[in-house]
């Protein structure tokens, strides 16, 4: 008989006392519901090895930033922080899970499923609530400003908050604002089609006072602000749609760089732009991209412009302006210095203001849009083109265009800075001759646009860089008489034209 055989029997280890199964926390027995056990596992009380907690150093020290919260955009290469580890666990199913793991798929989950689930245990609500100790980003469709009034004090970190709001913007709303988010950055608020702003110029003007980090601001449907009366060292970005009738207009944003102000195109919008074009010299001399839409535009308007000495500008968008004339390119021409992008969709400058435009920027312009210009012909197209050799876009859109008694109003496509913007048509578009002939040839131009334009008959385009053409439209324009040399081009747009003519497209695309 062995040794082994001699020795006592290890007695059992004593039967545990019956709990209530699977309801109470398999270390320390106590109930589940709310509970975080902080005892060590079974296999670790044993001397076995436990699986380590994670620990922001486990990662081989890797201290890239980590994306904090996203919830409507793909992931992105830029790291923001993560949640701080701390090594405890929570029951989930009968088993320890990590807390850091919970939080972590917390964070993949929209903002209502976050709040469902703080609503599960105390657990849980923990778990939440460091969600939203760390988001820096914030996307919401907000039905009501309890919403807001409920998260917003719970995101210390937040520095971007973009609204889509299905409900009214009121005071309730922009009080929640204010006294939130003390690090915000960025805000943008747009409006679903029954949703109505109500912010007045004086909260605008409060709420941007009281934001000092605050320095991009966008708001959509501005149509009770009444004035403006901003001022700001820390805004860098402004954007206001839907603005009507302003008694005042007045902007003290020294360390401002974009301003984009878009009227309504109703027939009692009187806003005075020349003292708001006047001030900006002395209120935003660091103006590098200015866009305004509005049917008040016109000489006066841009002459004031020109008396403001922004010669810093590089982007600059006057669109549906009318009354604007070639007087008013020769102030544009007088004032800036070394445009980029120049957008003058909507006025009636003629081939004269076209010339213009290629002596004063043929070393700078790049992209240059002249949609809606009734006044200009294929002479002053093709001037660009031959002149202008940086250009990469050119839009002209329904600038060359027949028949306009029997076309209804609608709208036009155009892009400006990476985004598609919509205008309407203007009813003081005049008939241009029919069977014109444009040649354009260029060899760094990537976009062409010349939707609508029905009086072309004749195409010759050689752009070796060309990727995107747009002839939506163009009605008159013969297959016989089309001849595309772009060996790079990918998209074709050609919604409205004949069979034939798409037939010989297509065909020609292929050779290419």
């Amino acid at each position: 008989m062995s040794s082994s055989s001699s020795l006592p029997a290890k007695p059992p280890p004593p039967p545990r006392p019956k709990t209530r199964g699977s309801y109470n926390c398999g270390r320390c027995g106590q109930p589940k519901k709310g509970h975080v056990c902080n005892l060590p596992s079974p296999a670790a009380a044993d001397g076995g090895a436990a699986p380590p907690s994670p620990s922001p150093s486990s990662s081989g020290g890797d201290t890239r930033l980590r994306r904090a919260l996203s919830f409507d955009e793909p992931s992105s290469p830029e790291k923001k922080p993560r949640p701080d580890h701390d090594g405890r666990t929570m029951e989930l199913g009968g088993r320890a899970v990590p807390v850091d793991l919970v939080v972590e798929v917390l964070r993949r989950l929209g903002p209502r499923g976050v709040l469902d689930a703080a609503a599960v245990s105390r657990a849980w609500r923990d778990c939440a609530d460091r969600v939203w100790r760390v988001a820096e980003e914030l996307r919401l469709r907000p039905a009501a400003a309890g919403l807001l009034g409920a998260l917003l004090p719970r995101c210390a970190a937040l520095s971007r908050l973009v609204l889509h709001m299905e409900s009214a913007v009121d005071a309730t709303m922009l009080s929640c604002l204010a006294f939130s988010c003390s690090s915000l950055e960025t805000l943008e608020i747009t409006m679903a089609d029954k949703a109505i702003n109500n912010m007045t110029g004086e909260e605008l003007s409060r709420l941007v006072s009281e934001k000092h980090s605050l320095s991009i601001l966008k708001i959509g449907g501005c149509s009770n602000l009444g004035f403006l009366n901003l001022s700001s060292s820390s805004l860098n970005v402004l954007w206001l749609s839907d603005l009507c009738s302003l008694s005042e207009s007045v902007i003290s944003c020294p360390n401002m760089s974009e301003l984009s102000l878009c009227f309504t195109q109703q027939s009692s919008e009187c806003t005075d732009l020349v003292s708001l074009m006047d001030g900006l010299g002395r209120s935003c001399p660091n103006l590098r991209n200015l866009h305004i839409s509005s049917i008040q535009l016109s000489n006066e308007a841009v002459s004031a412009l020109e008396a403001a000495n922004l010669r810093g500008l590089c982007m600059l968008s006057l669109i549906l302006g009318s009354k604007m004339t070639d007087a008013a390119v020769a102030s544009i021409v007088r004032s800036c210095a070394s445009l980029e992008l120049l957008d003058l969709s909507g006025s009636s400058i003629s081939d004269s203001g076209v010339g213009m435009i290629c002596k004063a920027f043929p070393h700078t312009l790049s992209r240059l849009l002249l949609a809606l210009c009734p006044n200009i012909t294929t002479c002053g197209i093709q001037a660009a083109t031959a002149q202008l050799p940086l250009l990469q876009l050119m839009d002209c859109g329904m600038s060359l265009r027949s028949n306009l008694q029997n076309e209804k109003q609608g709208a036009y496509f155009g892009e400006i800075n990476g985004r598609i913007r919509l205008c309407p048509k203007l009813p003081t578009l005049k008939k241009q001759p029919m069977r014109q002939k444009l040649i354009i040839k260029h060899d760094n131009l990537k976009k062409l646009s010349l939707w609508g334009c029905s009086a072309i008959d004749a195409l010759y385009v050689k752009c070796p860089e060309l990727i995107d053409l747009n002839l939506n439209t163009c009605t008159n324009l013969h297959p016989e008489r089309l001849l595309l040399q772009c060996p790079n081009l990918k998209n074709v747009h050609a919604f409205g034209c004949q069979d034939m003519l798409i037939g010989a497209i297509k065909n020609q695309v292929l050779l290419c």
